[in-house]
This record gives C-alpha cells, structure tokens and sequence, in this order.
C-alpha cells in the first residue's frame, strides 16, 4: 500500500472523496471549522481513485485528526493512514495527538480505542453547535443513533 501527502494529489481527487462521505469538504467540531481540502494529509489511491484520506492540523506540540475515512474496511487503509500521521507528528514534535468524532460513530471509537487512544471528555450537544453553522449535518447517524454529543480521544506520543 503506497501513501502518498495530499499534496502530491490533483486537488479534485480530494475535495470530491470529502463531497462524497462528508457533503462538503467543510468540518465542523468543536476544536474549529476546517476546509480539509485545504489541510495537510495523506491518502490512498487505487486505481487513480482515492480510497483512504486523512487530514491534520499540527498546532505547537499537539496534533489534530481532523477527518479519516477509509472505502475499504479491514483492509489496514486507516491504521496505516494512523501510523503514517503518528511518525510526522514524533518528527514535528508533538506530545500529543487529539481528534473528535460523534457519539454515533462506534466503529471510529472502536477504531482509535484499539490502537492506543483514549477517551478524555465527552462535549455534551457539540454537533447542536457544529449545525448552526454547517446545518447539513444529519441528525440521526449510524446504527440509528442521534448524533448529539462529540467525544474527544487522544493518545500521547
């Protein structure tokens, strides 16, 4: 599997992958508001397709997942997107890494759970907040949960 910095990438293949499973390449959470297009990131490509993108921030010593997605689950995509971002973030220093999913999202909490992260806080109606400004958010999410609340995890490095 070959992973590849956004940047080398025709920005169109990455701003259509976040329209594709985010409606827009907006994200909106309670640590800010992010065009992910316009984030540092790697990807996975196949067949000139991408098929696993994550995307950061790195403010001072502390990191931020800011989205991960992988089509293909249970194929090592996303846990080597995690690896990759864990190595860049050792080399620029950071001490921790942080990211924020939705209460809905088991298999994210999972995900992270598994390799080293950690639950730290729960921010109670968060994505109440995240809609008034990206109002496309659905209300119910997977498995038919409300998505109401985001958890914060992290990892220190």
């Amino acid at each position: 599997m070959k992973i590849l910095h956004t940047s080398q990438l025709d920005q169109s293949l990455i701003t259509d992958f976040l329209v594709t499973h985010w409606v827009s390449p907006q994200m909106v959470t309670s640590t800010g508001v992010f065009d992910c297009d316009k984030l540092e990131g790697f990807a996975v490509l196949k067949n000139d397709k991408v098929i696993g993108l994550l995307t950061y921030v790195i403010n001072d010593d502390e990191c931020e997942i800011v989205s991960l997605d992988s089509v293909e689950e249970s194929r090592g995509i996303g846990t080597a997107l995690v690896k990759e971002l864990e190595q860049i973030a050792k080399e620029n220093g950071c001490r921790i890494i942080r990211l924020i999913t939705t209460n809905d999202n088991l298999n994210a909490l999972k995900f992270y759970q598994k390799r080293g992260y950690r639950c730290v806080k729960i921010l109670q109606n968060a994505v109440d907040e995240a809609r008034k400004i990206k109002p496309e958010i659905p209300l119910i999410g997977y498995h038919g949960i409300p998505i109401k609340d985001e958890f914060l995890l992290e990892k220190l490095i």
